[in-house]
């Protein structure tokens, strides 16, 4: 088919200048009848794009995609190579195409999330998978008394939804006890997880906003394999959806005190009244909550098979009495460990003595 241009100049130097058709056949060297066709013609329609004829890659595209996202949450080990995907596609999918094709598409398609993963700066609240957790503090009645425990949340800024645990301290030990019980639960790990600089987490803010992480919460983001974000100093804001979620928890669920005979039935009772509580419209997208929350689901990463070892070992020396001090309470070892040093197992609720053999003989 001839240009635009072509067409127009045949049609000008025929209709308007008076040309044969077997002249301008010549000049430009096309068949006398193309001439004759186009001087003449009378309606020119719009063109149709042609339906071309599918590649053989383009039918699987779409299943090859799927497969690199489901690896993407798992551990580097137990991705699919292309090798094995092409060996798929042949057996499920009756691909017939080749497999340096498969293996182009995947290595493209791999580079392509890469630097999408890379460069992107969509906000937490845009991204489904995401979260973000803090502490906060609420009054609780216990043995007739009322005292103040921490209770740590982790919200799902694109559903609007969350979880929390209550817990006896705001040490590394409950922060990590609580991520891992929710993870368990939840079935899946987020994809990045934003922090305020707590100092469970954090043990000193560098130059550049580098940050040094507590060695312990150092293995559990190696353990989990999510990525961690932290907030600028003074800049709490920017985990304002969690901040906001500390809130709502309080109001909602521990006003007035909630009576507490013991923590971790309290605790399970807790799973309930955070799912119950996504039964309600998001407040922008008018979409209920637990609808949005699956879409959080889809992005997780997958759990490992271990747990991790929520405990710090650390050496200690006891007073003459054999007491020792863990963040600023006391506990009692024996009078045989008084003015020694000991080695000790702290979890979120225990205190134990070791041997040389880091095997526990007291339990504090």
């Amino acid at each position: 088919m001839l240009a635009v241009a072509q067409i127009d100049y045949i049609r000008h130097e025929v209709n308007q200048k008076g040309e044969t058709y077997s002249n301008m056949a010549t000049r430009m060297d096309i068949d006398p009848r193309t001439v004759t066709k186009y001087a003449n013609k009378e309606e020119f329609q719009v063109r149709q794009p042609q339906k071309r004829k599918a590649r053989v890659m383009d039918t699987v595209k779409p299943i090859i995609d799927k497969w690199i996202d489901e690896d993407l949450k798992k551990k580097k080990k137990n991705h699919r190579t292309a090798r094995r995907m092409y060996k798929q596609l042949v057996k499920f999918h009756s691909f017939t195409g080749s497999e340096r094709s498969v293996r182009d598409y995947v290595s493209k398609r791999k580079k392509e999330l890469k630097d999408y993963q890379e460069g992107a700066s969509l906000p937490l609240e845009s991204v489904p998978g995401t979260a973000q957790v803090d502490f906060g503090t609420a009054s609780f009645k216990y043995q007739s008394e009322v005292i103040d425990l921490p209770y740590l949340v982790v919200s799902f800024p694109f559903s609007n939804t969350f979880y929390f645990q209550v817990f006896p301290s705001e040490n590394t030990e409950c922060l990590l006890e609580g991520l891992q019980r929710i993870f368990r639960h939840m079935g899946g790990i987020p994809t990045t997880i934003r922090f305020d600089n707590l100092s469970p987490a954090v043990k000193k803010i560098m130059a550049r906003g580098e940050r040094g992480l507590t060695e312990t919460f150092e293995r559990f983001v190696l353990h989990y394999g999510f990525r961690y974000e932290f907030c600028n100093p003074g800049k709490g804001n920017e985990k304002g959806h969690v901040e906001a979620m500390v809130k709502y928890v309080r109001n909602n669920f521990l006003l007035p005190e909630c009576t507490v005979a013991n923590l971790d039935h309290f605790n399970k009772t807790l799973w309930r009244w955070a799912e119950e509580d996504r039964n309600r419209p998001h407040y922008k997208k008018q979409v209920l909550q637990s609808e949005l929350y699956k879409e959080d689901q889809q992005k997780w990463l997958h759990l490992p098979e271990k747990d991790f070892e929520c405990a710090r070992y650390q050496e200690m020396k006891a007073d003459k009495y054999g007491i020792v001090s863990v963040d600023n309470k006391e506990y009692s070892t024996s009078p045989r460990f008084a003015k020694q040093r000991v080695k000790t197992r702290l979890t979120f609720n225990t205190v134990a003595v070791l041997n040389e053999n880091n095997e526990p003989t007291r339990r504090i």
